[in-house]
């Protein structure tokens, strides 16, 4: 009863704000055209056949478009047909950067995944009829689940993760998510304590196969125009830190240690690092520009420094720089490759640190604040193997900043060897889903 009554508000609340969400995708639009394009997608309305009897994969933006990467690779290879869905044009670009001929050949689409709504997805099973869909990591949408258990589409929770606040919100008063959560076929979660926390909550069918993103590809062409800047840098400065992911609210803690490592060098009469400062968001790559230049510190924008190929302008650095400025979209790991040790951004917000895979998948020893509940899996396990600390505030990671670069290669790669091969293993237990679908179908509701 309490479930029905939800979903039935939650049907009328879309009827309202429908309108509202359509013209914050027309606005998104001016600055980014993608998100106004093909909106006819997101109503369940396409222009081409989509391939059918597909692997639906559900990657809302960007970071879980490229988790999924590996999966989809192997997914393809034997023959799958996949239906790949987005909400963000970055997601979707890359995407279509990464598998271009299979979507030229009609094997793969990329489509903006439907609003969460009963018929939308009815339009959407009836186009692709997907044998099975996966939804990334914490994506709970009650009209995509309980649309696909209607239209009989085993609908799976992928990469799939808990944490202990939302499970400690959710677990109080009517229980409402939790009991949408249930009304998945299952889960595939990143770690045992992941999937004890789904079984505590009802869910059924629920298989630990670890963390897709250490599987994730990364771009040889990113880290070979890295190479060839860094050994530029380093004729300049001893040192590359890089600030990747840094969220609005840290900012001025991110200054403050700028400030602060640049003084503690000074006085050490040894050259200050330079700073490879990345904002998470693009709308405040000028914000964070304009904040650098307010406090004195001599910055350069990626969009000045280099040409699109990643190669440097040797004119533009001059060596007295403080921060090089990320400016770009979908470039990390050139940055990541660019330093030599990686403070990873959000953790110094109750928000949460953002997650610490591609630093360590490069070898760089990380640092972040001390809110990680968000990346429970694996900051835990890195920091027992010591390639990954917390600090504090701004102090304590010049103090941790001020001393030698640890040697965590053999450590890294040890940790690396024991957590790969999540895609191999999701891929296996999607077969064993199909199995049970064949063998119990789902009922439709």
């Amino acid at each position: 009863m309490i479930l029905m009554t939800f979903l039935i508000v939650y049907r009328l609340t879309w009827v309202i704000l429908l309108p509202l969400v359509v013209v914050y995708l027309l606005r998104r639009g001016r600055r980014d055209p993608l998100y106004s394009q093909n909106m006819s997608e997101r109503f369940a309305f396409y222009h081409r056949s989509l391939p059918q009897g597909a692997v639906w994969l559900h990657a809302v933006s960007l970071g879980e478009t490229r988790s999924a990467a590996a999966l989809i690779r192997l997914l393809l290879d034997r023959g799958d047909n996949v239906i790949l869905t987005n909400f963000t044009p970055a997601g979707r670009r890359e995407a279509t950067r990464q598998f271009g001929p299979e979507i030229a050949s009609g094997q793969m689409a990329v489509v903006w995944v439907p609003f969460d709504m009963m018929w939308t997805y009815r339009r959407f099973f009836r186009a692709c009829q997907p044998r099975i869909g996966l939804t990334l990591e914490v994506e709970v949408w009650p009209a995509m689940i309980f649309a696909a258990k209607r239209a009989g589409v085993p609908l799976y929770m992928c990469n799939g993760q808990y944490a202990s606040r939302p499970l400690a919100r959710d677990s109080r008063g009517l229980r409402v998510r939790q009991r949408v959560i249930r009304g998945l076929s299952g889960a595939f979660v990143k770690s045992q304590l992941q999937a004890e926390r789904f079984t505590q909550i009802g869910l059924q069918n629920v298989t630990v196969t670890g963390e897709l993103r250490f599987d994730q590809p990364i771009p040889q062409d990113h880290i070979d125009s890295a190479q060839g800047v860094r050994q530029t840098l380093l004729t300049h400065w001893p040192e590359v830190i890089a600030i990747a992911s840094g969220v609005e609210g840290e900012e001025d803690l991110y200054i403050q240690l700028i400030h602060e490592v640049r003084k503690n060098s000074v006085a050490a009469n040894k050259p200050a690092p330079l700073f490879v400062y990345v904002p998470r968001a693009p709308e405040r790559f000028n914000a964070v520009a304009d904040k650098l230049a307010a406090a004195g510190l001599h910055t350069v924008l990626r969009s000045e420094q280099f040409n699109a190929e990643l190669s440097s302008k040797a004119s533009v650095f001059s060596g007295g720089e403080a921060v090089l400025l990320g400016d770009s979209l979908g470039e990390m790991f050139f940055y990541l490759s660019l330093a030599d040790r990686v403070i990873v951004g959000g953790g110094f917000t109750p928000r949460g640190a953002h997650n610490i895979i591609e630093p360590l998948a490069l070898r760089k020893p990380v640092l972040t604040g001390p809110y990680v509940w968000t990346i429970e899996y694996p900051f835990v396990e890195a920091e027992a193997a010591e390639i990954a600390l917390i600090a504090e505030d701004s102090q304590q990671l010049a103090e941790i900043l001020a001393k030698p670069i640890p040697d965590t290669k053999s450590r890294i790669d040890a940790f690396l060897r024991e957590h790969s091969g999540a895609s191999q293993q999701t891929l296996d237990a999607i077969d064993h889903a199909l199995s049970r679908k064949a063998a119990f179908p789902v009922p439709k509701i």
